[in-house]
């Protein structure tokens, strides 16, 4: 365990985000997206209204530091087949907001019960050119926990040390032509995985909390 984890309680880490967050989400709030490396991208006419969705970003307390829970889809699925991604989808209308629309796919998903997550915050909203407005709420799992994945939708489901993501040799920027135009792209590549595009933004989102300068980490706030 690195000297970085060994100081973080739970409290500590939930002291990054800014709670309030989770009840409403700000029109003029700061957002990201797929236009962060490609400026204009979101210029470019859009095949379809934007569609609220959700996902969790699940931080899982384990006793060598904190991991990060994200899922591989399956091949056979029409959108990101093969592609590493948080649990999420739209916001459906029996949702009562982006937290229980991320809890819900979260247990549909991985099989893994709202029970076991203690909500944090939110990240930024992050935009996609697909037309996504992508919620990523955060959320801190203490293990032992169930894990039953839907097998139609997801082919693997595996924890990445928070401490990868947070060495900045790790992040990497890729590009790639994408409807005549060369689009920029975050990736993380750890082991056999290949993390890249808005599941790789929001990584990269997660990191700049946890690591932002403002923010006096080694101040007391209580323990648990």
């Amino acid at each position: 365990m690195t000297i970085w984890e060994s100081q973080w309680t739970v409290k500590r880490l939930t002291a990054l985000f800014k709670r309030e967050r989770l009840n409403s989400i700000s029109d003029d709030e700061q957002v990201r997206g797929d236009h962060d490396l490609n400026p204009g991208l979101l210029d470019l006419p859009l095949d379809r209204q934007r569609i609220p969705a959700a996902v969790i970003v699940p931080l899982v307390d384990r006793p060598e530091g904190y991991s990060v829970l994200l899922t591989k889809r399956t091949d056979h699925l029409h959108d990101h087949a093969g592609q590493v991604s948080f649990p999420g989808g739209r916001v459906d209308p029996g949702d009562k907001d982006h937290n229980d629309a991320a809890l819900r796919e979260l247990e549909e998903e991985v099989g893994l019960p709202r029970e076991h997550v203690t909500l944090i915050g939110r990240l930024d909203t992050y935009l996609t050119r697909t037309g996504f407005d992508i919620t990523p709420v955060v959320g801190l799992i203490e293990p032992p926990f169930p894990v039953n994945p839907d097998n139609f939708e997801v082919a693997e489901v595996f924890e990445v040390p928070l401490n990868f993501f947070l060495k900045p040799e790790n992040c990497q920027r890729h590009s790639r032509e994408f409807e005549g135009h060369n689009r920029d792209y975050y990736a993380y590549p750890y082991e056999n995985y290949f993390i890249w595009g808005a599941t790789a933004g929001m990584i990269k989102n997660l990191c700049d909390v946890i690591t932002s300068p403002s923010i006096d980490t080694t101040k007391q706030v209580g323990n648990y």
